[in-house]
């Protein structure tokens, strides 16, 4: 029988590439991670200590610029990986068992930018790991690596077909589960308890979070912000919500 919350495979769209240093760094200091490539300028390969198992291509700047988008920043370093293997929810839920690491859980986030932020958050606030659906979710990419600025590497990432179901399995584990939302009645400094486990669950910009995630929250909250704005980016949310878990 197969776990609950199990991360299904991500479609398959070819190997993908990171570039620039803190995305190529952290993937070659993965175990996890299998590098199958690599180009780079003489400089920027200077201070590495590559494994000998890697092929190395030499190449000019103007030429790693051909390997990425249009005015990525690969600062001389571009890598072709495989995909991170599968997570279970159920595993990455045991891993925190005995601690009190937040979880992030992200309804409909497609911005693989939006993303890769949170990543790089996740990381900076020790966040056992987040939590997407399969199919409304960016795949691993250069992109979202960029952006995590290494923490792809660092905090797992688990990918399920039912987020209901999902949020039910995380409330069998003791997470309080807060939902952010700008409507709701109370802040998040009140719906946060100094016992539980918590539990992050932010929205797609725009649509926010659908009616029925919020009906498998346990509380919704908001930010306090200024009436001059109506909402923050998604990834400056996640950041205030994991700092304001963390210093509870």
């Amino acid at each position: 029988m197969a776990k609950r919350g199990h991360r299904p495979s991500q479609a398959p769209v070819g190997r993908p590439r990171f570039w620039g240093r803190h995305a190529v760094t952290a993937a070659l200091a993965n175990p996890e991670r299998v590098v199958r490539k690599l180009w780079a300028t003489r400089e920027a390969l200077a201070s590495l200590d590559i494994p000998p198992v890697i092929p190395i291509t030499f190449a000019e700047v103007t030429d790693l610029a051909r390997l990425v988008p249009s005015d990525a920043p690969h600062q001389g370093l571009v890598a072709e990986v495989d995909p991170l293997e599968d997570i279970w929810l159920g595993d990455l839920l045991e891993q925190g068992a005995d601690d009190q690491r937040p979880l992030l859980v992200l309804d409909q986030v497609t911005d693989p930018h939006n993303v890769g932020a949170i990543l790089r958050s996740a990381a900076a606030f020790d966040a056992l790991g987040i939590i997407t659906q399969d199919r409304h979710a960016p795949p691993e990419s250069g992109t979202v690596a960029r952006a995590a600025s290494g923490a792809l590497e660092l905090v797992p990432w688990v990918r399920v077909v039912n987020l209901s179901r999902a949020l039910d399995e995380i409330a069998e584990a003791q997470y309080w589960r807060i939902g952010l939302t700008g409507e709701a009645p109370i802040p998040l400094n009140e719906a946060i308890t100094g016992s539980a486990r918590t539990c992050l669950v932010l929205g797609a910009e725009g649509e926010g979070m659908r009616r029925n995630t919020e009906e498998h929250c346990d509380v919704l909250a908001r930010l306090p912000i200024s009436p001059n704005i109506e909402s923050l980016n998604v990834s400056n949310a996640a950041a205030i919500a994991l700092y304001a878990v963390a210093t509870r």
